[in-house]
């Protein structure tokens, strides 16, 4: 806590998603920032306005976000013109109007470190721009990898597959994101194993201070929840039935794991056929696209396995408050991971915060199954690796879900708050405060 001698020092955060911007990146700050005051740092947010974004926008989510925390917005250019250029990032689009406000704060008041959140990647490159103008230190918060599976293993291409788009892209991070590291005073991130890929690659800045801020949980969320109870029009909880539901983005290195969970349904239906015939399998945002035509990407691999009939997919991306709704109202949450062993899951939490049994099939190396094996009595895990593939635990899977099934008529172990304590986003802000406090120090030190 702010000692009351202490002066209240400043970050300047900068979030091109925001609220009422639906966008997975949007809750990161939206998160962190109310709560850095208890820990000595006064925040500001730079984003952008809503009109710069192009996907469905839930102006609902501003309830979330406290009026004393205070938000400067800017524009981004039109994607209706530089769509036409061959472009629609948001990075690209709003980098000229984040980097002419920033230039502006920064001359017009103090600030003491400057804080950017990627993806997307290219406003990363305000770090050492700032730094070399106003001299003011800068950390780089990785939600995702800038340089990743993308446009090598994976891209926009037919299935999936790496085009020259996504491989220019990925060439294009490449050669950036060591310009944005070169001088960054710390480094942030969702998972160890997301940062460790950027050391492995940039030996050279070993020594730069690093930490693991996973995306946590609020309980005020669901508290706005009880206040505001939302209609579920997705699936009727009190119909007898066992929902089984997945909110979030499948990614393309996903269908393995996913492919190994529908073939783990199909050994229910054949082995357990009246169980089956209770099993309701929700897909929610699978696109991480917001428009209602997206298309899906789990009936059609649930039709080829044999159990289409028990899945059901809404495949664009549901607004936050409804999915909280969801994993509330779920008889159980399903979690899932891809072959990328760094991934982590940022559903984590809220759904530890649901307090409904959780089934998990991850990477070994995923901080989601530490996170579950040390935090959740109601967690049933099944995990692979690099020889262990995903579909060779298909037998193991079935089990787990049929104990999740199972857990249906017993009492439901709740999670107690004192072992989520560490990962509320209250806990999460001492964390960045404390890597704030240490660059602050350093300066004056220097």
């Amino acid at each position: 806590m702010l000692a009351a001698n202490s002066r209240m020092r400043r970050v300047l955060m900068v979030s091109p998603h925001f609220p009422p911007d639906t966008g997975a990146a949007t809750h990161r700050v939206r998160l962190l920032a109310p709560h850095l005051t208890k820990y000595g740092w006064e925040p500001t947010v730079l984003t952008l306005e809503p009109t710069s974004y192009e996907g469905r926008l839930d102006p609902e989510l501003m309830e979330l976000v406290p009026t004393v925390l205070r938000v400067v917005r800017c524009r981004a250019w039109n994607p209706r013109w530089t769509r036409r250029l061959g472009f629609g990032d948001l990075g690209l689009r709003a980098f000229w109007g984040l980097y002419r406000t920033c230039v502006q704060l920064l001359n017009q008041e103090n600030f003491d470190v400057l804080f950017i959140t990627i993806l997307p990647g290219y406003p990363a490159l305000l770090g050492p721009i700032m730094h070399r103008k106003v001299g003011i230190p800068y950390v780089l918060d990785y939600q995702d990898p800038w340089v990743s599976a993308w446009g090598l293993a994976v891209g926009s291409g037919p299935n999936g597959e790496a085009d020259l788009k996504s491989r220019a892209s990925r060439w294009i991070a490449t050669q950036l994101e060591p310009i944005a590291l070169r001088h960054a005073a710390a480094i942030t991130a969702v998972s160890a194993g997301t940062y460790e890929q950027i050391v492995a690659r940039m030996p050279e800045i070993v020594d730069v201070p690093r930490a693991a801020i996973p995306v946590g949980g609020e309980p005020g969320d669901l508290e706005y929840l009880r206040r505001r109870p939302r209609c579920n029009p997705f699936f009727d909880p009190t119909d007898g039935l066992f929902h089984l539901c997945y909110v979030g983005t499948l990614l393309p290195l996903g269908f393995e794991t996913l492919r190994a969970v529908l073939k783990a349904v199909r050994l229910l239906r054949d082995r357990k056929p009246d169980i089956y015939r209770l099993l309701r399998l929700h897909f929610f945002g699978t696109s991480n696209q917001t428009t209602a035509d997206a298309p899906c990407r789990v009936v059609p691999l649930a039709r080829e396995i044999g159990v289409d009939e028990s899945v059901t997919e809404v495949a664009y991306r549901i607004d936050y408050l409804d999915a909280l709704t969801v994993q509330c109202q779920a008889s159980a949450i399903l979690l899932m991971g891809s072959s990328e062993p760094h991934y982590t899951a940022s559903k984590l939490y809220p759904a530890l915060l649901a307090q409904r049994p959780i089934l998990a099939v991850f990477h070994t190396a995923s901080s989601v199954i530490e996170v579950l094996q040390k935090r959740s009595t109601t967690a049933n895990i099944v995990i692979y690796d690099g020889k262990i593939r995903p579909e060779s635990q298909c037998p193991k899977i079935y089990e787990q879900l049929s104990a999740v099934i199972a857990l249906k008529s017993a009492p439901i172990p709740i999670v107690e708050e004192d072992a989520l304590a560490g990962f509320s986003c209250q806990s999460l802000a001492r964390d960045l405060g404390a890597i704030f406090d240490r660059i602050f120090l350093n300066g004056a030190a220097s």
